[in-house]
């Protein structure tokens, strides 16, 4: 793997699947991860096998039919969760077992009742049987954002002994700020023994709007992998937008990273895993929300119609989106209205465009958005109609 290659770990079919009431059946998980496997995401996480039969289920289905991506499990440091993840990748091309344990002093001391020194043991342990059953190992630190440098490097350390191929250092809260993740990123490439043999990977989460940042600082910093889903979705606030990294990084070459995503099928599966999920996508979400590149204000429409780079840094094609849109409201100028009427087969002098935009506002302070239809109204029932239909 190049060096200024970032692999993208898609975890839509897990961490995804946890918003209350998105649960996929099997067939649905299927779907979406012969779509993800297109999309070129290096590395499927299809669910957590020991949490139930159908879970087992769905990545033993999942590991049947992907062809490129590595298929990964979730287990905790268990051996019988680590032993059930594995029953279920028995059939993939690329298996990998992702296990871990909570580090932070949170973890160990409310939700473990035990010490340091037992997670780390527990840590080794856990990486170690799952090695016994796949080569590829991702170690997961849940809570590292909340965790001591000094001791996340230890049990980074202990993780690569063992066998692990993959670090997971989770913002597990969502809690880190940009500066704060990248520095902890940065400090385990330089202390950690034997670092430079695996992979550093994000995985953020949303609580504070901040996992989108947080992954691409954590790459600038020497981090490979995100971990990421489908329009963000995810416990509580989401988890890092896959479309969010993978553009920002495509948009910013000087970072010298990139992705193998196929961007011109953000949209559509964007679409579908919404569809499926039952989950609406914000309006305004980046890059696939229904307005990402609508305009509705006078002087953005303008500067649209001119240049579209103007005003959008994304060619709407490169993400699947087939234009721009120029949405007509109270706000639009007169540019947007001569650009919607020729759309519909009207061409309009300057005389004439003044005499309907008259027209256009009345009908625009009634309603919140002029469609195709009302624009034949507006045309049809101004002054100058007669002159326009003879022309």
């Amino acid at each position: 793997m190049a060096n200024s290659n970032v692999q993208i770990f898609d975890t839509t079919l897990r961490d995804g699947e946890q918003v209350p009431g998105c649960k996929l059946n099997t067939e649905q998980k299927l779907i979406i991860a012969k779509q993800l496997d297109n999309l070129g995401v290096d590395i499927i996480e299809a669910g957590f096998p020991v949490s139930s039969p159908g879970d087992f289920k769905s990545v033993q289905e999942i590991s049947k039919i992907v062809k490129n991506a590595t298929v990964c499990g979730l287990s905790r440091s268990v051996k019988n969760d680590i032993k059930i993840a594995a029953e279920a990748l028995q059939y993939a091309k690329r298996p990998r077992i992702h296990t871990g344990i909570g580090t932070s002093d949170s973890h160990i001391k409310f939700k473990f009742k035990t010490t340091q020194e037992d997670v780390l043991e527990r840590a080794f342990a856990a990486v170690k049987y799952a090695k016994s059953f796949v080569e590829d190992v991702e170690f997961y630190a849940e809570d590292a954002g909340r965790t001591d440098n000094e001791y996340l490097a230890r049990v980074c350390e202990a993780a690569i002994k063992a066998g692990a191929t993959v670090l997971n250092i989770p913002d597990t809260t969502g809690y880190c700020l940009p500066s704060e993740y990248g520095a902890k990123m940065k400090y385990l490439k330089e202390h950690v023994k034997g670092i430079e043999n695996v992979i550093l990977s994000c995985h953020c989460h949303n609580d504070l709007g901040l996992a989108t940042a947080n992954s691409i600082e954590g790459v600038i910093n020497g981090a490979r992998q995100i971990e990421c889903t489908i329009n963000g979705i995810g416990e509580r606030a989401g988890n890092t937008a896959l479309e969010e990294v993978v553009m920002i990084l495509k948009q910013h070459p000087y970072l010298n990273l990139d992705t193998n995503i196929e961007t011109s099928m953000l949209y559509g599966i964007s679409q579908l895993v919404s569809d499926h999920m039952g989950i609406y996508t914000q309006p305004n979400k980046a890059i696939v929300g229904a307005n990402a590149f609508a305009h509705s204000s006078g002087i953005h429409q303008d500067g649209v119609i001119k240049h579209r780079e103007t005003y959008e840094i994304i060619d709407p094609k490169d993400v699947g989106v087939t234009e721009s849109a120029i949405v007509l409201t109270a706000r639009s100028g007169r540019a947007a209205l001569a650009y919607r009427a020729k759309n519909v087969g009207y061409e309009l002098t300057k005389l004439q465009l003044d005499e309907v935009y008259i027209n256009f506002l009345n009908f625009a302070d009634k309603k919140k958005e002029i469609n195709d239809t009302d624009i034949h109204q507006i045309i049809e029932t101004s002054k100058v109609y007669r002159q326009i239909a003879s022309a």
